[in-house]
């Protein structure tokens, strides 16, 4: 994501920088919390999401080409090797994606920008499928 050509043209600030990804997070995990369409995702998680929100909004602020949050407290993000230890089937997958679609038509007005940033977290959840 964060192939863009200059900062000013970057995703983070297309979007419109911290605050709207961390809106974008909040939102998300709101969602998950509620929907019961997304509770086979949910108990994947910590009974508190803070932490995995915390974590969600420092890896968005780099892929979306902000500051490196992330990658500066953490490293780099190894994002299959991290997610190993949960099962994560097409079932979890499309859960994850509910909550996230639902949360960017909700904070992402933008309509080419939000089909860009969704195409782009589609290839990110497919590839964190770790079960048949």
């Amino acid at each position: 994501m964060s192939e863009t050509p200059s900062k000013d043209d970057s995703v983070y600030t297309r979007l419109g920088g911290e605050p709207a990804v961390r809106a974008l997070v909040e939102r998300f995990y709101v969602l998950m919390d509620e929907l019961p369409e997304a509770q086979a995702v949910r108990r994947l998680h910590p009974p508190s999401l803070q932490r995995s929100a915390d974590s969600l909004f420092k890896f968005l602020s780099g892929w979306f080409g902000g500051p490196p949050l992330y990658v500066r407290e953490r490293g780099h993000p190894r994002l299959r090797m991290r997610h190993l230890p949960f099962a994560i089937g097409r079932a979890e997958r499309d859960q994850w994606m509910l909550c996230m679609r639902q949360a960017l038509a909700e904070q992402v007005a933008d309509e080419p920008l939000r089909a860009a940033v969704e195409n782009a977290f589609v290839g990110m959840a497919d590839h964190m499928i770790n079960q048949p």
